[in-house]
């Protein structure tokens, strides 16, 4: 069941999962659409397209000192992801990665939205998860929307009516794949 469509755009799933800062989800119906906004957190859309199933994290600092379990940074935030994927019958060989957020909000205060990038980046090396798109960087939050069941992730950037230019500068090479504006 689709809630209908409105101001020429598209009719987006029944169910819609809000997904804060310090949490993640995982589903596998398709009438689920999740959804997040991120300035320098991080969003992970993790999923897998052979069996259907997907789920997003919402994380907001590279490194944690001593609870490696909180999943407010990005190893712990990672990895439960990836384990709540798992345990609902994704195969890990099939799990495919898109990453979003990680902006520059404040010129004045460290880069910590580029260090969230390059730490999600580098759970994704360690673990072979190819990242398939991203779009991080900049100086702009954005709006994610992303369908699990699918592994579809829509990106809107919030403020002024011209998309802020996406850095990859800092980070590994983007990956091939785009994610789509709405």
């Amino acid at each position: 069941m689709n809630i209908s469509a409105r101001d020429g755009h598209a009719a987006l799933p029944a169910r819609v999962i809000h997904v804060v800062q310090g949490e993640f989800a995982v589903s596998k119906d398709a009438d689920v659409v999740m959804s997040t906004v991120l300035g320098s957190c991080v969003a992970a859309c993790l999923f897998d397209p052979l069996r259907g199933i997907g789920g997003i994290n919402h994380f907001l600092l590279p490194n944690a000192r001593g609870d490696h379990s909180d999943i407010r940074f990005a190893a712990a935030a990672m990895e439960q992801l990836l384990n709540a994927l798992l345990k609902k019958g994704a195969l890990k060989s099939d799990i495919r990665a898109k990453l979003f957020g990680g902006a520059k909000m404040i010129k004045t205060l460290p880069d910590i939205g580029r260090n969230n990038g390059l730490a999600a980046f580098e759970f994704l090396r360690n673990e072979e998860i190819p990242c398939l798109a991203e779009s991080l960087g900049g100086t702009r939050a954005r709006r994610l929307r992303f369908f699990p069941n699918t592994g579809r992730a829509q990106i809107k950037f919030l403020g002024d009516d011209v998309p802020d230019p996406v850095v990859h500068a800092a980070l590994p090479e983007p990956r091939a794949g785009e994610a789509e504006l709405f």
